[in-house]
């Protein structure tokens, strides 16, 4: 009789401090798929290699909370421009370990998980692309690790240097809803009345089409992303909505700091984003060797829908290099 397995895991847990060799088979092709322990061995997280070249870029996804799949259409850019990209998951979310445990989700932590990754995947000389909340990450971890000899350049994708920049432009775009839903919309609001089913469907069938993403249908990797998004941390971190910042990343602050990052740097903002274009460019004139680009039809999800220009200026920077 054949073992029943429906009752296992095919990500069983480490049982143990584990290091990526214990985690990854020998000897077989796995399509670029690599376990890397983080928090010193206790968790993986899933990573996956695309396409292969000198230049290798390191991909955030945002949330946070969310995970790579939003991103799928990088992998039909960098890899046929001779780039070779990495995937990765964050520790609670999509691909990776999920564990049930709060004190994980702060940025400190999440900062140091970004460079276990980079030493698991052995990446010497690459560029950090993090896009929104992978944006705080690439600011924090430029600052952090810039002089260690391993970074080339960071691209500060869709994010501004502060959450209250942040809420500045993303509250001017709720001002915009018709003036019953605006009420409606702050009553709920006022209340703590976010599991209400209208609140959502103000959010995210109003307001989301003109700041997140302004294709009709949204494509499918983006939507996978929203309904896969691990909720617990979101909430923990951001807040129960974009409006409204209530977690542990209130009041994040880079402003003053942004003058001390050396390391070339492309700031990518879109016209219609929750992230105010003009501190985009604030951004890029602030650091020493910043650059920016602004996508004019883009939203959040701008390598959507104002791809050719997303990608035109990414291209354009990540061969600069």
């Amino acid at each position: 009789m054949t073992e029943d397995i429906s009752t296992k895991t095919t990500n069983p847990s480490i049982s143990g401090p584990a290091d990526i060799h214990s985690l990854n088979p020998k000897g077989i092709r796995v399509a670029g798929i690599k376990w890397v322990p983080v928090v010193g061995g206790k968790y993986k997280v899933w990573t996956k290699k695309m396409g292969k070249g000198t230049l290798k870029v390191l991909l955030l996804h945002g949330g946070p909370g969310f995970n790579h799949d939003y991103l799928d259409c990088f992998e039909s850019f960098l890899p046929e421009a001779g780039i070779e990209m990495y995937y990765y998951d964050q520790l609670g979310c999509g691909n990776s370990d999920n564990p049930d445990d709060t004190s994980l989700w702060n940025l400190e932590r999440y900062l140091g998980e970004v460079e276990e990754v980079r030493q698991g995947l052995g990446l010497t000389d690459f560029v950090l692309l993090g896009h929104s909340w992978g944006g705080m990450l690439a600011i924090e971890y430029a600052l952090k690790h810039q002089h260690d000899g391993h970074l080339k350049g960071i691209v500060i994708s869709n994010m501004v240097a502060s959450i209250d920049s942040f809420l500045a432009c993303a509250i001017k775009w709720k001002k915009t809803l018709p003036e019953d839903l605006l009420k409606e919309v702050e009553r709920m609001e006022s209340e703590g009345d976010w599991e209400n089913p209208e609140y959502d469907r103000i959010i995210t069938g109003v307001l989301y089409p003109k700041m997140i993403c302004r294709i009709q249908p949204w494509p499918e990797p983006l939507t996978r992303s929203f309904r896969l998004a691990n909720m617990k941390i979101y909430i923990q971190m951001q807040g129960h909505s974009e409006f409204v910042v209530t977690g542990n990343m209130k009041g994040w602050n880079s402003w003053d700091r942004l003058h001390q990052i050396e390391v070339k740097t492309l700031v990518i903002g879109a016209q219609n984003d929750e992230m105010d274009p003009e501190d985009c460019k604030k951004m890029a004139n602030l650091i020493p060797k910043g650059e920016v680009a602004i996508c004019p039809e883009g939203s959040h999800m701008a390598f959507w829908d104002d791809q050719e220009k997303y990608f035109e200026y990414l291209l354009k920077f990540l061969k600069s290099l």
